[in-house]
């Protein structure tokens, strides 16, 4: 029986919601992406975060539309420490679901509409 490395995909620099997004759309069951490295709840509050304004907002963006995506069941979200207060923030994508013939740009827009 052969076995596969588990290979989670580390970007480079900050990720976008839309980023995400894309990668979400494209990932195939088992693919792994850090879409954060650090503390993310502590990075998103103001007083205690070294991000600016606009790269903590993004951050909260990024954030919900991961959680997002778990509730749809598209990602499953893990979490591994990596040292103190220190963590990667790891979606696994899921199988898309059965039921689910509308492809993600179709429920991101539907989402919009109803806010």
């Amino acid at each position: 029986m052969r076995t596969t490395p588990i290979i989670t995909v580390r970007a480079s620099r900050p990720l976008t919601e839309i980023e995400f997004c894309a990668w979400v759309a494209q990932a195939v069951p088992g693919d792994r992406l850090e879409y954060h490295c650090g503390f993310l709840v502590l990075d998103t509050f103001p007083v205690l975060s070294g991000l600016s304004d606009a790269a903590r907002a993004e951050l909260v963006r990024l954030g919900s539309r991961a959680f997002w995506a778990a509730e749809q069941g598209l990602v499953h979200l893990v979490q591994e420490r990596t040292g103190p207060d220190r963590f990667a923030y790891i979606a696994v994508a899921r199988p898309k679901p059965k039921a689910a013939a509308v492809s993600l740009s179709a429920l991101l827009l539907a989402e919009q509409e109803a806010a």
